[in-house]
């Protein structure tokens, strides 16, 4: 998930390797290289005090993970913002905006996970991946990248916006994928050229 600077910025790019003329996009499904996560006790309970003081770790005055706090959260953990991980986490905590975790979220989303620190949630990335792979998650993760990347006060994705969750949410386990993003490329670029084929001919009337 995107660091967005601005609640208006989609802050999502997208990253699928060229494939038969399929531009390369910048979004990775890869972690960034990191120690292993150090093994969890049993013994060691989930404690939501703890799991409070994690989140003051990158909450702002507003108590609010903004932009700055996302960029180190990500850090810490070892994963790219625009990594699919973080697209799944902000779904199980149930996060509206892209790029912030409000106190609320974090503290109902890390409680179902039971994580209250960075150790636990890296243990937790495989379950997070394996979402991706039963059919009523995914559906509901698929809905969910909709809203979430969505600005608010739009009813519809804008088109690199768009491109970019396709290319995150399926780029690399749709075989068809490669075909399917160059007909979009192509329709796209028709709608661009009729748009402004529209344009001249209202000027000209003018």
């Amino acid at each position: 998930m995107p660091v967005k600077k601005k609640r208006k910025s989609p802050g999502v790019a997208a990253a699928v390797a060229e494939d038969g003329g399929l531009k390369k996009c910048k979004i990775s499904s890869y972690c960034r290289s990191q120690p292993p996560a150090r093994l969890i006790s049993g013994e060691e309970h989930f404690s939501s005090k703890k799991c409070l003081a994690w989140f003051y770790e990158y909450a702002g005055p507003d108590e609010v993970v903004g932009p700055e706090g996302m960029e180190k959260f990500c850090e810490d953990i070892g994963v790219e913002p625009e990594n699919i991980i973080m697209l799944v986490l902000a779904w199980k905590l149930e996060a509206e905006s892209m790029g912030f975790f409000t106190k609320e979220e974090w503290l109902k989303g890390m409680t179902s996970l039971q994580c209250d620190c960075t150790e636990k949630l890296q243990n937790k990335f495989d379950f997070l991946r394996s979402q991706l792979n039963d059919i009523s998650s995914f559906k509901n993760i698929y809905r969910y990248a909709f809203d979430f990347a969505r600005d608010k006060d739009q009813r519809s994705l804008d088109i690199d916006t768009a491109k970019s969750m396709l290319a995150l949410l399926l780029g690399r386990t749709w075989p068809l994928f490669s075909v399917f993003y160059q007909y979009l490329e192509g329709l796209f670029f028709s709608m661009n050229l009729l748009s402004g084929k529209k344009s001249v001919k209202h000027h000209s009337k003018n």
